[in-house]
């Protein structure tokens, strides 16, 4: 095998609690990651050094600044991992072909990398299992176990203790994404400097809900939450307003991913959701708006 395309796909949080702080500084974190039918298309190719090239098919702010095409590049990193862990001299022409926003908290890049690290095994025909790459994975950044895994899965740890889960039943889902950068960092800064109150423990909620039995539009959106949204929306408060309109336009339930800015809603009906992102579209016309759908992990390709 000489080359390999990987479909990328983009992630939501639909839970996402802080329960504590390492001595490191890292953060604690217990959340119900989902997988969406939003994608990069990575592209790789032997080669005998490393090189990256971006190509944006969209004007979601994925400038050479945000998406960097060197060393600087967390699918550079992981090619660089991953030929060094196996001893490989030869190195992988890197083309991304960029869908999913960046800076946005839907871990475009971890994403990228995880296709990295699956395709270079199968390229140089590693035969590195999900676990292996798990293992590597981590060393770049806490969601990308979770790229590799894919579907829908319990995160705890630092992202990197991962339970698999069924996926929900089918829904149809409204992105959108203003043209602003979230700092993560100063998100959790601040998050940090807030007084936390107890509260339910809606992933544990979640994932029995999913174990048992499945879980439907209405029980999902029950479940949503995000102890961050309440930080961003002090910095943005677009996303909140933004998560609201998404309610007025008939979702079910709309919620902040990640650190922000995206905001996604979830809908029962396809024609309600493709009028809604219309709606979306005319009241903030910056913004990247689409529809898209869950994905299971056996469609993690």
């Amino acid at each position: 095998m000489e080359d390999i395309s990987i479909k990328a796909y983009a992630k939501i949080n639909l839970t996402l609690d802080i329960t504590g702080r390492r001595e490191d500084g890292y953060h604690l974190l217990r959340s119900i990651m989902q997988q969406i039918s939003v994608y990069d298309v990575v592209e790789l190719k032997k080669a005998d050094d490393i090189s990256l090239k971006v190509v944006s098919s969209n004007a979601s702010g994925l400038s050479h600044e945000v998406v960097p095409e060197d060393a600087r590049n967390i699918a550079w990193k992981a090619a660089e991992l991953i030929l060094k862990e196996a001893g490989i001299s030869g190195g992988v022409e890197i083309i991304l072909h960029k869908n999913i926003p960046a800076a946005a908290g839907l871990a475009g890049g971890s994403t990228d990398a995880a296709a990295v690290l699956r395709g270079i095994s199968r390229l140089y025909g590693l035969g590195y299992d999900s676990g292996k790459l798990c293992e590597l994975g981590v060393k770049l950044g806490a969601d990308v176990p979770f790229c590799i895994l894919g579907g829908t899965a319990l995160a705890e740890g630092i992202g990197d203790k991962l339970t698999v889960l069924p996926s929900p039943e089918k829904a149809y889902i409204l992105l959108a994404k203003l043209p602003v950068a979230v700092s993560t960092r100063q998100v959790y800064e601040a998050y940090d400097a807030l007084s936390v109150t107890e509260r339910e423990d809606l992933s544990g909620r979640l994932t029995e809900l999913l174990m048992d039995h499945g879980a439907d539009i209405k029980a999902v959106s029950a479940c949503l939450m995000n102890v961050l949204a309440e930080v961003t929306q002090d910095q943005y408060p677009v996303i909140g307003q933004m998560a609201g309109k998404m309610k007025e336009l008939g979702a079910e339930g709309a919620l902040m991913s990640g650190s922000g800015p995206s905001v996604f809603g979830l809908f029962a009906d396809e024609i309600m959701v493709n009028k809604a992102c219309d709606a979306m579209k005319k009241s903030y016309p910056d913004a990247f708006c689409t529809v898209c759908g869950f994905i299971g992990g056996e469609e993690n390709d």
